[in-house]
């Protein structure tokens, strides 16, 4: 089968895309030019926004099983224990809401299970495939892959550059990369073993509650024994166990804390960029090629894996015919970018200037209040913002959920109180929501606890439309 869409990079971000046009049977090529798959934590944060978007794409079961909640931080001053801290309050499920918790996870365990995913529609990445060089017209892309000394000419309809920073297809496109790189700044990350530890608990090592930020964290990851640590790097050092060790005799004034089987290490120095245009003709950027942001927040996984999950379903609509959504990719997801580069710069902000609250995440980190409408209507919801979940029971009165209704390639058509009456299409799945006592027959499912008709607005003959990303597209009021 021709390819329709070639996607440079395996990251979570080309994954994601990956995974979701494979299962709209769209023919996909995903290429990496690394050697071998990435094995460190890097990106471990989760936020309940992208719980969601894996819930849909079918590895949300795999990802809470491999991960762990975020950890209480045990915080040491001065080599003395002065009590815990949250990076994030917990919050209880709602019916709206059944993720509202960040959930962590290694970055590199994440790629695994989105491509166990991915395999099972048939796609496997492709390493040690470069891409070298590509041309684009009106009707595709014509690129040139390098693989084991060989060139490959391969023509798809459309090219996407998941690709990283430094991406190759960016910089063919010539597109800027606006931002800024602070050199005066290094910051040490790394994945290594500290059995003397409870591996139950994060760890935060610092000189004084007066420098806070003077020291070392460690935050335990899911599935072995290892910890995410991070500590300032001194321009004239090296990121290695060596290294480690001596910030951690330092600043937690214990003997016994042995570091050791030090898997992953990088120099992270604050690199905040923005690409000025996240598309060129039927070449597109997503993830960090489009953006990258500080660790703060823990934002950039996340920002790049819901790229992913809006440009999806629009490339399918294109190559089944309707080209008009590509334009709204960029529309959102770059203003989305642009926010969310914000709340993760001033979160760096108060890193460096030693505000002991830059460890905390918000509210505004969790993703799950971005929008993609175009109003500024308050207290109900419009087009595009996020379509809340709700329990309900289907026709047969067993346990159900809006959510299990959105799961799929399909736009969800939910008519509350009585069927729209509009034309049925196979790229669109409708259902009669109802309450207790309507007799309604037919495809429609119960709204026993009115959770449903609440968190919609609706009243009889509310008519809404729900994206394939989960959006709301359209939303119309009974008329009263």
């Amino acid at each position: 089968m021709q390819t329709q869409v070639l996607i440079a990079g395996a990251g979570p971000t080309g994954l994601t895309l990956a995974l979701d046009l494979a299962r709209r049977n769209i023919a996909v090529r995903i290429v990496e030019q690394a050697d071998e798959f990435f094995n460190g934590s890097r990106g471990d944060g989760i936020q309940p926004r992208t719980l969601e978007v894996f819930d849909d794409l079918g590895v949300l079961d795999a990802v809470l099983a491999a991960g762990s909640p975020l950890p209480v931080m045990r915080a040491y001053f001065g080599g003395q224990f002065v009590g815990e801290r949250r990076m994030s309050e917990p919050t209880a499920p709602t019916p709206a809401t059944p993720y509202p918790n960040p959930w962590i996870l290694g970055q590199s365990r994440t790629e695994e299970l989105l491509r166990d995913r991915l395999a099972q529609f048939g796609v496997h990445v492709e390493l040690r495939t470069a891409l070298t060089a590509f041309d684009h017209d009106q009707t595709g892309v014509t690129a040139t892959l390098t693989h084991d000394g060989h060139r490959e000419s391969v023509r798809a309809a459309y090219l996407v550059g998941a690709d990283g920073g430094r991406s190759t297809v960016r910089k063919a496109l010539g597109i800027p990369f606006e931002g800024s790189t602070d050199e005066s700044i290094r910051m040490l990350l790394a994945d290594a073993r500290a059995d003397a530890l409870d591996h139950e608990f994060g760890y935060w090592f610092a000189a004084s509650a007066q420098r806070p930020m003077e020291g070392i964290a460690l935050s335990p990851l899911p599935g072995g024994r290892h910890f995410q640590c991070a500590a300032p790097l001194a321009a004239d050092a090296e990121p290695t166990l060596e290294f480690l060790q001596e910030f951690v005799d330092r600043y937690s004034g214990r003997e016994d804390l042995i570091m050791s089987e030090l898997t992953w290490s990088t120099v992270w120095r604050p690199n905040i960029r923005l690409a000025r245009r996240f598309r060129e003709g039927r070449v597109f950027l997503a993830g960090d090629a489009a953006h990258v942001h500080p660790p703060t927040g823990g934002q950039g996984m996340n920002t790049g894996i819901q790229d992913a999950y809006n440009l999806g379903w629009k490339l399918a609509a294109a190559l089944s015919g309707d080209e008009s959504l590509l334009d709204s990719y960029e529309a959102e997801r770059r203003t989305v970018a642009a926010r969310v580069l914000g709340i993760s710069t001033d979160l760096l902000d108060k890193l460096v200037d030693g505000d002991e609250n830059a460890m905390h995440r918000g509210e505004e980190t969790r993703q799950l209040d971005i929008s993609y409408r175009d109003t500024a209507t308050e207290g109900t919801l419009v087009a595009g913002d996020r379509a809340p979940d709700a329990p309900l029971k289907d026709a047969a009165g067993r346990p159900i959920r809006l959510f299990d209704l959105f799961r799929g390639p399909h736009s969800t058509l939910l008519a509350f109180g009585t069927s729209s009456g509009q034309s049925a299409s196979s790229s669109v799945r409708e259902y009669t929501v109802v309450r207790p006592d309507d007799t309604t027959s037919g495809h429609h499912v119960v709204d026993v606890d009115g959770h449903a008709f609440a968190a919609y607005g609706a009243g009889e003959g509310t008519v809404v439309r729900v994206r394939p990303d989960g959006y709301i597209a359209e939303h119309i009021a009974a008329e009263r």
